[in-house]
């Protein structure tokens, strides 16, 4: 019974300190080692990868409140995960090329 107990703990742990590293990889927390702001979407794609490899692998296996957490916190980080990607979309400079109005002259 102690053993479950200190799985479930470890196992939420587990989902916390990826959630952070995903955080803090989008630039939404202070990365603590550095006292910065750092933004690395790729990172962050991992950590949200590795959650959803974790929830496919643990399907029918985990408790209500286990599979819940994991749902609501991927639910999350997806939903800012695409918020940061679309601010990235609006910075890209649009580039057009424009043709030239008047023909070359022979």
């Amino acid at each position: 019974m102690a053993e479950n107990t200190n799985y479930e703990v470890l196992f939420m742990q587990l989902i916390m300190q990826q959630q952070q590293w995903a955080m803090m990889s989008m630039g939404k927390l202070k990365n603590p080692m550095s006292d910065k702001i750092e933004r690395n979407l790729e990172m962050s794609k991992y950590a949200i990868d590795t959650l959803d490899m974790l929830a496919a692998k643990t399907k029918g296996n985990l408790g209500e409140y286990e599979d819940k957490f994991l749902s609501e916190v991927l639910r999350e980080l997806k939903l800012n995960y695409v918020e940061e990607v679309g601010k990235d979309k609006k910075e890209e400079p649009t580039t057009t090329t424009t043709a030239d109005p008047k023909p070359p002259e022979a």
